[in-house]
């Protein structure tokens, strides 16, 4: 275990606790196709992932990818392009995610589910030229495209995906309610742009390494607004074999259930990149349910799984997991959420009871650092800790917003450094700055804005956000950001958004509006702000109720008092729950 200046940064310390991982990773330099390459080259015929029953292997999928970039080179990508990729976890999201990056370009990853005018943000902030989606999706993308600089859309379907069985099940279902697109429309079908790439009759293949920017994910960063995260190979290539490095029993070949999204830093570099730069076998869930990840699991016999707290929590409510055989864990894994004592506890029992020799380890990150740079050992888990830091990752607690260690024990801001720190905020180097800090100790430090507490054996404790910002079923929700767009509508004088408990979500979102004068508090009036809602907020952040006040609660210094409404609807909760007792 290696500490400096005797206070609370730590430097890989796994060593004490698990004596077969390394302290110090020597990091591939390549790309992350590369990375990927390397892995069809050595196991061309290992399943690189399963979609709906489909397996894929190393070799087809490599084959796939290459196919994908000839079309990008055909169609005008060139080095520096951004592609945003709006698409669940399917197959064409794996082919075009490595195949811009093969062609030297930077993948944009958005929810496919945004509303409108938060894909119009997203394509005009990367300043994207091309975008791919799903069918289903479409609509949304023609209604703000004349608002942005898209030169292609690329329109997949989950269908051409499908084996003949599952296909005909799926055009029974899920297939019908996909609205059709019309036949001149002004789109790329899929099979049509893989058709192109045989007009590519040049290199395809750019050369890009290490330090090569290659991926843009979202966060709110210090502020809260939006901000796209630039990431770079290195820094997701790094993520992967830390992954494999604090898992050392990883062996090709074994099942990740892939049910995280690819938007986000979790999901694509944990579920998806971290399995395929080392031969794993992602189990791709493009949309699922409690009840489906759990069927997945015991039908795939997973290897590994990783979720949110929301998602263990509905675990242990399904009878279908009654009898179900968990034997085949080697790793459980959470976070985007604290997972509370309680949960763990309860969730570590049912492991046990379904015959897995494993319980939870819960890890922490942030979109920052592509996600987890923080994880529990195997052999040792101390209540309420969020772990200790990846090799070559260093974590420590100063005095909020400043460069002032703190000593152990004592709360403060958590920062971040190691080799998975993003290179900017595309666009915004003030908050680049701002978030990024150089110290004496020669290393750039991340400002998570997280609260948090670190022991003398270099375990940390997650005590808080400093920053504002609510989580809801893993997503994180920026309260200042639902307000600007409560704001922005003709009725609204003042709004405030808050997070309230819920057993399932762990939060979910409730806005309170100060109506202009003259507007009527009405059921009308809710039902209209709830439609504007609806079209300007991912489904996810949408508040599930409005509470109109005639003023709204500030504090001293004039600032609404979140805290304040928090209190009450808490006490509004508690009280209605104590009702029911009666």
């Amino acid at each position: 275990m290696k500490f400096e200046n005797e206070k609370n940064i730590v430097k890989t310390p796994w060593e004490p606790f698990m004596g077969d991982v390394p302290m110090h990773l020597d990091y591939f330099e390549g790309s992350m196709f590369e990375a990927v390459e390397r892995m069809a080259e050595k196991y061309p015929n290992h399943v690189a992932f399963t979609f709906m029953g489909r397996h894929t292997t190393y070799k087809h999928m490599v084959a796939q990818i290459e196919k994908c970039a000839r079309s990008l080179k055909t169609i005008g990508i060139r080095q520096g392009d951004k592609v945003t990729i709006a698409m669940p976890n399917c197959p064409q999201a794996i082919f075009m995610f490595y195949a811009v990056n093969l062609v030297g370009g930077i993948a944009n990853m958005i929810h496919p589910l945004s509303a409108e005018k938060e894909i119009e943000f997203y394509l005009n902030e990367s300043k994207s030229v091309t975008a791919v989606t799903l069918d289903q999706f479409y609509h949304k993308f023609e209604h703000i495209r004349q608002n942005t600089g898209l030169v292609n859309i690329v329109i997949a379907s989950i269908r051409d995906e499908l084996s003949r069985p599952i296909l005909a099940g799926y055009m029974l279902t899920e297939g019908r309610k996909v609205a059709k697109i019309p036949a001149d429309a002004p789109v790329i079908r899929w099979n049509q742009f893989i058709g192109l790439g045989r007009f590519c009759f040049y290199n395809y293949k750019v050369k890009t390494g290490y330090h090569d920017p290659a991926v843009i994910l979202y966060s709110g960063g210090t502020t809260g607004k939006t901000k796209g995260i630039v990431l770079s190979n290195g820094n997701f290539n790094a993520m992967a074999q830390q992954i494999v490095a604090t898992n050392p029993m990883f062996r090709p070949g074994d099942r990740m259930l892939s049910a995280m999204p690819l938007f986000h830093g979790f999901g694509l570099g944990v579920c998806i990149h971290s399995m395929l730069a080392n031969g794993g076998h992602c189990i791709l869930v493009p949309r699922f349910t409690a009840k489906s990840y759990a069927k997945l699991i015991t039908k795939y016999k997973c290897n590994f799984i990783a979720g949110v707290p929301t998602l263990y929590e509905a675990l242990l409510r399904l009878p279908s997991m009654g009898k179900a055989n968990l034997s085949s864990l080697k790793g459980v894994f959470s976070g985007g959420d604290s997972l509370s004592v309680e949960l763990k506890k309860k969730f570590d029992t049912f492991l046990y009871d379904h015959n897995a020799s494993i319980q939870v380890r819960e890890g922490y990150g942030a979109t920052e650092t592509v996600t987890a740079c923080c994880l529990t050992p195997i052999t040792m888990a101390k209540e309420g800790s969020i772990g200790i830091p990846f090799p070559d990752t260093y974590i420590k607690i100063v005095k909020p917003n400043t460069d002032e260690e703190l000593p152990y024990g004592e709360e403060g801001e958590i920062l971040l450094a190691g080799p998975t720190v993003m290179q900017e905020y595309a666009g915004q180097p003030e908050e680049t700055a701002n978030t990024l800090r150089k110290h004496a100790d020669g290393l750039t430090w991340v400002y998570t804005g997280d609260l948090g507490v670190m022991d003398n054996q270099g375990f940390v404790y997650f005590k808080g956000r400093a920053k504002r910002m609510i989580i809801s079923s893993g997503y994180n929700i920026y309260p200042a950001q639902l307000e600007n767009i409560l704001d922005a509508h003709e009725d609204v004088q003042m709004s405030c958004i808050i997070g309230v408990p819920d057993t399932y979500k762990m939060h979910k979102v409730k806005a309170f509006v100060m109506l202009k004068q003259g507007v009527p508090a009405n059921d009308e009036t809710k039902e209209k702000l709830l439609a504007y809602c609806k079209k300007n907020i991912a489904k996810y952040a949408m508040p599930y109720d409005i509470e109109f006040r005639a003023e709204l609660p500030k504090t001293l210094v004039g600032k609404v008092a979140y805290r304040q409404l928090e209190e009450e609807e808490a006490a509004r909760e508690k009280a209605a729950k104590e009702a029911m007792l009666v």
